[in-house]
């Protein structure tokens, strides 16, 4: 398996709000870059998301895959991928951590293996690019609503 890549970010809103955020998978196209559009697949009893299909393009990569969730609450929640034809292996973590004082540090954790090879500095550097932007989107995307 690949090393993970990780970045953090601090978000003044409470976890609830950002965990919404996380959460509304279908919104993802909104602030997220690279992926087209999420269709849910399964909800959880407590209405999350169970399963979701994710149709990403972003230069030369284009795939559909399926995540498989599992939620913690509103301090994390991960994922791991069940299926993909470019995208062979990807395992990730949201961890939200309540700083006391009005604001919440997002620590995203991501591990992605393609069917294609790579080298894993070039992998490595796709992924912090991956997690930056994704942390930027969430943060304007929470600080939107």
């Amino acid at each position: 398996m690949a090393d993970r890549t990780n970045g953090e970010i601090t978000i003044d809103a409470d976890a609830a709000k950002i965990m919404d955020v996380i959460a509304d998978l279908p919104a993802y196209p909104k602030w997220s870059d690279g992926v087209a559009s999420v269709d849910i697949l399964e909800m959880t009893p407590d209405g999350r998301p169970d399963r979701a299909e994710f149709h990403f393009a972003s230069g030369p990569i284009n795939d559909t895959y399926v995540l498989k969730y599992s939620w913690h609450g509103i301090t994390s929640v991960d994922w791991k991928l069940e299926s993909g034809d470019v995208i062979k292996a990807q395992e990730g973590t949201y961890t939200l951590t309540d700083n006391g004082d009005g604001s919440v540090k997002v620590t995203y954790d991501l591990m992605v293996e393609l069917s294609v090879p790579m080298i894993g500095m070039i992998r490595q550097k796709a992924e912090k690019l991956i997690i930056k932007s994704a942390l930027q989107g969430l943060k304007a995307r929470v600080d939107s609503l």
